[in-house]
């Protein structure tokens, strides 16, 4: 029998009628024949109101606690789930991480998955039930549950899709689709009917929310489809694959941004100091995302490195530069703050050439600056004035027309 796994994000069980509604869709998906998994997330809010309440315990929770605490909260959700679907007539059966076969490797809070033993899933399938996982999370090698951070049940989800041999993975999310750019703060933004890995990966990566990349790299890496659709209205969603139709006149495909971005300058004596490898590798250790690098050698100046983080990370990169600054040999480290993100992405950018002009030209003419750029065959990325994000974002959406309404050329 096929396979489907369905992810539901947080709105979706904003009460009991919504929780019921996403019992309803499980159930057509079974009444359809398939082997129905459904991967739930916490219930909007809850996480904060459990962190305020460890917060008021203690100043200093221990992490393997910590992840404890959070893993309940989806697991309230997939139990709710369950008992909605029984209600209806239906087996159903709720599985925690750990009991769901999700093992990871041992770091708290961002946990990775390493395999996942999905026996007992296949029992329960056996069984007819329809099995709904509490997402987010999993157990290490000591038997301690750990949580798998942002994105953690989406990829959950395609994880699972993947050992099942899954026929593709339903997204659930408060959106109908993947859009050209924000609807909320772009204006004439559309819906794309589909979209391939590459361009869902970087518009993920460069601050679109609807899904993380960390379950994009892993639905390309196992070639699972994917549909990314609401919960609240019946819609047809945003298909995610490798290879799509190609669109008539959309070099671009999508505008991109980030608020809160900071940029860190560190600053060396000479040269001969400078280690980027040094640097970027003990970041990375600390599991500490870098993005726009930019090296500056200059003569009679002092070299420098500068580079873009995100705001919520920005505490502990001064943590760890400062902890390794004997051991990296640099002078000093400066940072700006009020900066924000903006990217163009789009897999006809590679054979057109002068679409980074374009944009250029148009941000020039628009009079906003440009701080720093970073470029791939598929994305060209701005660093710009934090109050200029939105402006700059409705330009580069008009300058390459994707307030048009998508069409499409047939395939040969």
């Amino acid at each position: 029998m096929a396979r489907v796994v369905m992810k539901f994000g947080g709105a979706a069980f904003a009460s009991t009628e919504h929780i019921q509604n996403v019992a309803k869709k499980a159930i057509a998906e079974k009444e359809r024949g398939f082997d129905v998994v459904v991967v739930t997330t916490a219930m909007r809010g809850m996480a904060k109101e459990l962190a305020k309440m460890a917060r008021d315990l203690s100043d200093n929770a221990s992490k393997r606690e910590l992840d404890a605490l959070f893993s309940t909260s989806s697991q309230l959700t997939s139990t709710l789930v369950a008992i909605a679907i029984q209600e209806k007539g239906y087996d159903a059966v709720s599985l925690t991480g750990w009991q769901a076969g999700i093992e990871t490797d041992a770091m708290y809070s961002n946990a990775r998955i390493d395999e996942i033993d999905a026996r007992r899933i296949e029992e329960h399938f056996v069984q007819g039930k329809i099995v709904i996982v509490a997402g987010e999370q999993g157990i290490d090698n000591s038997r301690n549950i750990t949580t798998l951070g942002k994105g953690g049940a989406e990829t959950s989800a395609i994880a699972i899709a993947a050992k099942l041999n899954a026929e593709r993975v339903d997204i659930y999310t408060n959106v109908d689709g993947v859009y050209t750019a924000d609807p909320s703060h772009v204006a004439g933004a559309q819906k794309l009917k589909e979209i391939s890995y590459d361009e869902m990966l970087e518009l993920s990566n460069l601050g679109s929310q609807v899904l993380h990349p960390r379950a994009v790299e892993l639905a390309k890496k196992f070639q699972i489809p994917v549909i990314i659709r609401s919960s609240e209205i019946d819609t047809v969603g945003t298909l995610l694959k490798e290879e799509v139709e190609m669109e008539k006149n959309l070099i671009v495909r999508g505008v991109a941004y980030e608020s809160d971005v900071i940029r860190l300058t560190v600053g060396y004596d000479a040269y001969s100091n400078a280690s980027l490898a040094n640097m970027f590798t003990i970041l990375a250790e600390n599991r500490i995302n870098v993005d726009i690098i930019v090296q500056a050698i200059i003569d009679g100046l002092k070299p420098t490195v500068s580079f873009t983080i995100l705001k919520e990370e920005f505490a502990e990169a001064l943590r760890v530069l400062e902890d390794s600054k004997l051991s990296l040999g640099f002078s000093f480290a400066d940072f700006e703050i009020g900066l924000a993100k903006v990217s163009i992405i789009g897999s006809g950018m590679a054979s057109n050439p002068g679409v980074a002009a374009r944009m250029f030209d148009r941000l020039r003419r628009e009079n906003i600056p440009v701080k720093m750029v970073s470029t791939s065959e598929i994305k060209v990325s701005v660093v710009v004035p934090q109050d200029e994000m939105i402006r700059a974002a409705n330009a580069l959406h008009d300058e390459f027309n994707l307030f048009q309404e998508v069409s499409f050329v047939p395939k040969a």
